[in-house]
């Protein structure tokens, strides 16, 4: 299995190393040709409007929605957002997932926080996942093909999937667990885009 990490912007070093602790081959990703002979592609947290515009500026925006029907893809933080319908404002987005977004939905960088998250999907399901949120969005709206995988207490979803597509609020990459990573893997792993 091969994942390339997309390495425009932001923490793809963070996911290199979780998936190379997994035994994982991972390669950067910074040109379109690159996505060839992947089984899966992570775009990571960082500035969503930096990203997407290096996205148009070096042709990413129709390859990444070719490989998104039939490869795995998991959007972290920025990367959700890129992943979305809408994020609430004029921005270059794939729109490749059934979601709608809320940008730094917490506030600023001082309110980011740390919580602890049931997710019953993940192996194994105990303990909580412990999740890091750093200016992080909301995923407001989940509708047509996409399914809410996790929410916090209020109700707000922070992780939800379509198929092989995959979008979490949070950085599984900052932590030392790795279930969220073994999770994509097996996405990965799954036969076809649903």
């Amino acid at each position: 299995m091969k994942i390339g990490v997309l390495a425009l912007q932001g923490d793809f070093i963070e996911h290199r190393h979780s998936l190379s602790s997994l035994g994982v081959e991972s390669v950067e990703v910074r040109l379109p040709a690159q996505l060839d002979g992947l089984d899966g592609l992570i775009i990571p947290g960082g500035e969503s409007t930096t990203i997407g515009k290096l996205m148009v500026a070096y042709q990413f925006m129709e390859p990444l929605r070719s490989l998104a029907r039939e490869k795995a893809i998991w959007g972290t933080c920025a990367g959700a957002i890129l992943l979305s319908q809408d994020a609430g404002r004029e921005q270059d987005l794939l729109k490749v997932m059934d979601i709608k977004i809320a940008r730094n939905a917490f506030g600023r960088q001082v309110n980011s926080f740390e919580t602890d998250l049931q997710a019953p999907f993940l192996e194994p399901a105990e303990p909580p996942y412990h999740a890091v949120f750093i200016r992080a969005p909301i995923i407001t709206q989940v509708f047509g093909r996409a399914e809410p995988l996790i929410a916090l207490e209020d109700g707000r979803v922070v992780a939800a999937r379509q198929g092989k597509l995959l979008a979490t609020s949070f950085h599984p990459e900052l932590t030392p667990d790795t279930r969220f990573h073994r999770y994509f893997l097996e996405l990965a792993r799954l036969p076809h885009a649903e």
